[in-house]
């Protein structure tokens, strides 16, 4: 769709696999960019063949809709005609037209539920789904949702029965603050775990809980204050937002609720919610690639736990464009002049700059000042994984080591077991390694710590390893410390890249287990 596809997903035989290095793209022809496409929807031509009419579609008349030049695709209850689009398509015309005639929603959560195709498909639509007669009991007409779809219920039995206990929340004031205070009935939930925003006088605060998410929206009552705190008590999985009173007035409630209020819902099912965030900062990196600073505003908190990826979003050329990355911390970043931090309202990116790419250009030529939307965070890497770790092995290639950078943070200061971490850092040059001079000095700092440079197209003065990911480059590079030590291998890159190296990791007989690999 508008980026890249995870790399769990097309299956590694699927067409979307054709390309031999970088991103996993079908390669298009020429003048059928995600450019030209935009170019195309604002061109006037209807692409829905209905001549700008809206219809309500039943599932017998989406059914027909099902060849390459009439492929009619349901997202979550509105239908839109991809036959338009089908040359356009990153992933290739197989993708589009294993959900044609039919709902394509689980589908596309798989690929990457965060792609705004209302904005991307917005002329392609041809209607909404006919509802069926069957009104769900917990539907009433007063509880819309903000992009018109039918309201999410709140938990179900089943629900409450396959997933964790059911939070929930209780609030008081004093005459200058209001504290809103939530049960998790969980007992790891930390500062990762909440996310709030408000903004005008709308309150969402969402607590991650294992694979769900318990949400807390209403427009509160009275105006706040911008800042806030939050507090984690994390023995009982209670946490306390404390909000600032704008007048000395006494609350007789909270505020009426807005979409998805007091709901525990399975986390792919949620959406992704998005802040505007300022630049502050960037710096030259290597040659191609920069150091982004993004500050939070004072109207929300938000913690990128380890491990996991956030989405920017521009909108560019009236289409809003959604990329993933993953914040790095400051730990390596001896030459970065950083502002001070105050209460993690910092997020820093690593990100490569591709002069003939779409969404980098522009994020380039920001301005200090400029506002860019965060989403929520993602991702399924566990600190558990850490727990009596001994040996930590990370292969990078490319900007695949921006997950490395808070790994290493994290385990260099937090595990008391670790014996021995190592970093295979592949790049094309010299020129292209991101933070060398930083990993060697933590090297010579941290006689842990141990890093290899590998180089695919080096100069002839280089001495260092040469190659690309190989048996033999591993087989020496993954020695445990001890013959039984435990071992945690986490892998990051280009998707061939880290197809190999998994597929190479288990013919030297390591578990699933002592695998994680990242989306790059």
């Amino acid at each position: 769709m508008l980026n890249v596809p995870s790399q769990s997903f097309p299956a590694p035989s699927s067409q979307q696999r054709v390309a031999s290095g970088g991103r996993s793209k079908v390669p298009l022809k020429q003048g059928r960019s995600l450019m030209d496409w935009i170019r195309l929807t604002k061109s006037g031509k209807d692409l829905t063949g209905l001549k700008g009419r809206l219809i309500e579609v039943t599932e017998e008349e989406l059914k027909k809709h099902n060849k390459k030049d009439d492929c009619w695709i349901c997202i979550r209850g509105f239908v839109y005609n991809v036959s338009p689009y089908m040359e356009y398509h990153p992933g290739g015309e197989d993708e589009l037209m294993r959900a044609a005639g039919s709902d394509g929603t689980d589908l596309f959560d798989q690929v990457h539920r965060w792609v705004n195709y209302e904005s991307m498909l917005k002329e392609c639509l041809v209607g909404r789904m006919a509802i069926k007669s069957a009104v769900p009991k917990d539907y009433h007409e007063e509880k819309k949702i903000l992009n018109g779809m039918l309201p999410k219920s709140q938990v179900s039995d089943t629900l409450a029965k396959e997933g964790p206990s059911s939070p929930s929340y209780d609030w008081f004031q004093t005459d200058s603050l209001v504290t809103i205070v939530i049960y998790t009935k969980q007992k790891d939930i930390n500062l990762d775990s909440i996310i709030v925003d408000h903004q005008d006088n709308s309150f969402r605060a969402e607590t991650i809980i294992k694979d769900y998410s318990y949400i807390i929206h209403v427009g509160l009552s009275h105006e706040v204050e911008e800042d806030f705190s939050v507090r984690v008590v994390e023995n009982v999985g209670k946490i306390d937002i404390v909000l600032k009173k704008k007048e000395t007035t006494s609350w007789k409630r909270l505020g009426h609720p807005l979409e998805n209020h007091n709901s525990l819902i399975p986390r792919r099912d949620t959406g992704l919610y998005y802040r505007k965030c300022q630049l502050i900062s960037k710096e030259g990196v290597t040659h191609d690639t920069k150091l982004f600073c993004l500050m939070l505003p004072p109207s929300a908190h938000l913690q990128v736990p380890i491990g996991q990826h956030v989405y920017l979003k521009l909108t560019i050329t009236g289409t809003e464009i959604v990329k993933p990355y993953t914040p790095v911390s400051d730990f390596l970043l001896s030459e970065f002049k950083e502002p001070v931090l105050l209460n993690n309202k910092y997020i820093y990116f690593l990100i490569k700059i591709y002069p003939d790419g779409l969404f980098t250009p522009e994020l380039d030529h920001l301005q200090i000042g400029d506002s860019v939307s965060v989403s929520i965070p993602e991702g399924n890497f566990k600190i558990s994984q850490f727990q009596e770790l001994e040996d930590l092995f990370l292969l990078a290639a490319g900007t695949g080591f921006t997950p490395m950078v808070k790994i290493l943070n994290y385990a260099l200061t937090n595990i008391p077991s670790l014996r021995k971490v190592k970093l295979m850092f592949f790049n094309k040059t010299e020129d292209d390694i991101i933070w060398r001079s930083q990993l060697e000095k933590l090297a010579f700092k941290d006689k842990r710590f141990d890093v290899e440079f590998v180089l695919s197209a080096p100069t002839s003065e280089w001495n260092g390893k040469r190659g690309h990911i190989s048996p033999a480059l591993l087989s020496e590079f993954l020695k445990r410390s001890l013959d039984k030590s435990k071992v945690l291998i986490c892998i990051c890159g280009p998707t061939p890249f880290t197809e190999q190296g998994i597929r190479l990791l288990h013919e030297l007989n390591f578990s699933k287990d002592e695998i994680h690999s990242f989306t790059a």
